[in-house]
């Protein structure tokens, strides 16, 4: 099959199928989005913790490890089979590492230097973690899920074995069908939105980082 035949090949599919594409791709978006709040509600609570006391943090980071030594791909295969239709557990359990991670760095990163400037103004704790520590940690958390969407987004792909629809039905449609251009549609608008994800979190961190420099600067 030449470039110029899989071109055409994709031109048409666009030209017939337009709207299924989209249907596809907004599966895929809300199963991250869904994959992504319910793993922020779970991992930012407890990455404070974790930079509170110390046993929790080393509980997360050996987790975060141990998920890490096994790809992502294929924790998610061993998954499936004990959570049956569930992808949504498997794909929180992929996001939480980097999440964990960068919320206990994040914390732990806050100078006791502004903590103690807060004190000597006379906040209190709850305004010293509202309006010193989150703000200063925002940088980190927000990397960590910059990191956590992309790997969800990268892993939805494999929703399409349960039935939850998603880009990953335009690849395993194409390999099944030996049709290349499923494949290549179907990759390409998961890296485009992977890409689009850091792009987006990339400047939002920019952002954070140069209001921090503003306003935290000693």
């Amino acid at each position: 099959m030449g470039s110029g035949s899989l071109l055409g090949q994709i031109i048409q599919y666009f030209q017939t199928n337009s709207g299924q594409y989209w249907q596809y791709v907004g599966q895929h978006i809300i199963l991250t989005v869904v994959t992504l709040v319910i793993s922020m509600i779970i991992a930012l609570p407890l990455g404070y913790i974790g930079s509170r006391i110390k046993p929790v943090a080393q509980f997360c980071v050996m987790f975060a490890q141990l998920l890490r030594i096994i790809p992502s791909l294929a924790l998610l295969f061993l998954l499936i089979p004990f959570i049956g239709t569930g992808v949504v557990p498997a794909l929180i359990v992929l996001a939480l590492p980097p999440l964990l991670i960068n919320t206990i760095l994040g914390f732990n990163e806050v100078s006791p230097l502004y903590k103690e400037v807060g004190i000597a103004l006379g906040m209190d704790q709850r305004q010293l973690r509202r309006q010193i520590e989150i703000p200063l940690a925002l940088p980190y958390i927000l990397n960590g899920i910059k990191l956590a969407l992309v790997e969800i987004i990268a892993s939805a792909t494999l929703a399409t074995y349960i039935g939850a629809g998603g880009l990953g039905t335009l690849i395993f449609t194409g390999l099944g069908l030996y049709d290349m251009s499923y494949v290549v549609i179907g990759a390409v608008s998961v890296a485009i939105l992977s890409l689009l994800a850091m792009i987006s979190f990339d400047f939002l961190i920019r952002k954070v980082q140069k209001h921090d420099r503003t306003n935290y600067s000693i």
